[in-house]
Formats: structure tokens, sequence, C-alpha cells
């Protein structure tokens, strides 16, 4: 068996033998059999010299070209600006692999993790230098296609008509105290629903986010109905108690029908005394519950649209609502919400 187990990088002798073993029909496995390689890398390689062949009878099938490959290397290599901060740091590099692939970070959040532990890794890569690397296809597994959103940036789409108050039932967002905006004051709630699919009064979850801290609770809801949202309310003020009116002094909604029922919603299940303040954003303006927003497609990344929540159980529901309390926020220097949020809970 011939292959250089110590060679990091494929030359051109070695792509002239994938070019032989491929054109004999032999798989990605054997190849890698035979020159000692990692089967990624191998697949990677094939993807790199891979073009259509015609055969004699004008069909195309897939063909690997040594020539085509190694131009593409040379390419890429004389493109090469300063070393590698990930030198041969293989720790560092299946860190980065496992936070993307299987624990869903982003290179901003992954940043923030090998910073905190750079004691560890011996290293910090900025969210920039990440980015760069997975287009460089510097990793062996790791591509755009596993960032959020495949890499893409975020595009505004029209939607379709949905029911919605000309007005707001009560207290317009435009009552609401000024320095609720500055986020300084810790209590402060922006609820919206993530729905499932659109046939059907099926589940739907109910989200909400506290506008300091970014503290997620997220209940699942029977039906997208105002009586549903009253009693997810009530659970969680028999959960919070007293601390209840402290914690949600008040919560930002937009117009959906699910929150006609201010006065329930406001109403205490457990005393006389009114439990929180209700605010209705202008109709047709998502960005006026930004963190709202933003919280909404950090939930897409784990049940996309188009899926049914009666899908999900309550635990694998409050598992998505722990990683996102436990994610590292670029917006909180690299905190989570969980740490400041029961850093106020304790000053309350």
């Amino acid at each position: 068996m011939a292959g250089r187990k110590g060679v990091k990088h494929l030359n051109y002798v070695d792509r002239l033998k994938i070019e032989a073993l491929y054109a004999n029909k032999k798989t990605a496995k054997e190849i890698a059999a035979y020159l000692c390689r990692d089967l990624s890398c191998i697949y990677k390689e094939l993807k790199r010299g891979q073009y259509e062949r015609l055969t004699t009878d004008l069909r195309k099938i897939p063909a690997y070209s040594a020539d085509r490959a190694q131009q593409d290397y040379d390419s890429k290599a004389t493109a090469k600006g300063a070393p590698l901060k990930l030198g041969k740091n293989h720790r560092l590099a299946k860190f980065i692999e496992s936070a993307i692939m299987k624990e869903k970070f982003s290179p901003v959040a992954v940043s923030f993790r090998i910073a905190q532990n750079r004691q560890a890794f011996g290293v910090t890569l900025c969210a920039r230098t990440i980015y760069n690397y997975i287009e460089q296809d510097v990793f062996l597994r790791l591509s755009r296609k596993h960032l959020p959103r495949g890499g893409r940036t975020k595009r505004r789409e029209g939607r379709g008509p949905a029911y919605r108050l000309k007005r707001p039932l009560c207290q317009s967002i435009e009552d609401r105290p000024k320095d609720i905006a500055n986020r300084a004051d810790f209590g402060h709630w922006e609820m919206d629903t993530v729905i499932g699919t659109r046939k059907g009064s099926g589940p739907v979850l109910l989200v909400l986010t506290e506008r300091a801290t970014r503290q997620e609770i997220i209940l699942k809801m029977r039906t997208k109905t105002a009586a549903e949202t009253v009693r997810c309310l009530n659970r969680l003020e028999r959960q919070y108690g007293a601390r209840f009116r402290q914690v949600f002094q008040t919560i930002t909604v937009d117009n959906g029908s699910e929150f006609m029922d201010f006065e329930g919603m406001q109403k205490s299940c457990l005393s006389k005394i009114p439990r929180t303040k209700i605010y209705y954003c202008h109709p047709y303006s998502s960005w006026e519950r930004g963190s709202n927003e933003n919280a909404n497609g950090l939930i897409r990344r784990f049940i996309p649209k188009g899926t049914s929540i009666s899908d999900y159980s309550n635990t694998q529901i409050k598992q998505v609502e722990h990683w996102m309390n436990h994610y590292p926020r670029q917006i909180l220097g690299g905190e989570c919400s969980d740490t400041l949020f029961k850093r106020y809970l304790l000053a309350l």
C-alpha cells in the first residue's frame, strides 16, 4: 500500500493517483485507505477536481481531474495571507466544528467561548477570522451550510394577510414610559407567538423576552387563543408568586388575536391588584419588539418553519429555552442571558 501518513497536504502525484483510482471506479473510502488519508480529505479533494465527462454514447458522468484540482489548490495557496492562527491546534478546530455543527452556535458565540477559555486553547479568534476560515475550507467537516441561515444575510420577506386589530385595545407603545426603550431597567418584556404549520389551530409557542437581559421564557400553548395566553400568564404568576410584579413590570405585544384580552393578561390570578401593564405595538411594526423577533429566529434553528409544534414535547421546548438562555450574546459582551437574569433576581 502506498502513502505517506506524515504529509499534510496532497501534492500533484497524489492527485494523479486519485484520478487513476477514481477512473477505475474506486470509492472514496478505498482511495482514502490506499493513500492513508482521512476520508473527509478525499471527499473534499474529489469535490475540488470534479467535473462532468462525456462518454462515447454522449452521457455525462462525474469525473476527477488532477490538473483541475492542482490548479484550484495553487490558486488558493497564492491568495493566502498571514499564517493561520489556528495552526496545528486540532483541539481548537474540533471545538469550533462541534460548537457550530452540533450546538448550533454562530461564529460570534464561538469566539466568545474561545476567549473565555483562552488559557485552555492558547489563542483567541475573532468571529471574522472564524468566518474566513470557513470560507477558505480550513476545517475538514465545517462549511457555510452549517452556519445559521446557511451563512446568508437575513432578508425581509413580505407576509401574507393576517388578522390584526386596527388600533391598540389598551395602552399603545407610545404611552409606554420612555426610559423602558433604553433597556436600563429590569422587568420589561416583549411577548409573541411562534406557530408551526399554518394549517389548523394546533399548538403554538408563547415566547417572552426580557429586554435588559434577553432572558427567554417559552411556553407551549394548546391553541393560539386569548384564553390560552391568559392561562400561560397565570401559570407564570403562580411560579413567581409575589415577585411576579417586579419581574414582569410591563409586557409589550403586537396586535394579534391571541393578545386581545388585555384585561385578562393584566389581571392577577392571586390577588385583586393588577400583575403587569400591557402595551401594544403599532400594526405591522415588528421592529418595535426587536428582541422578541431575534429570539424567534433562534428558536427556528431547532423548530423550523412548517413543522408542527405538537411534534415537540415540553422537555424538548425547555431544552431550546435552556440553550437560548446559556448562549453567549454579542450584545451582552459575551455573557449569557441566564447569568444576568439571575443577577437581577438576586438584587430584587
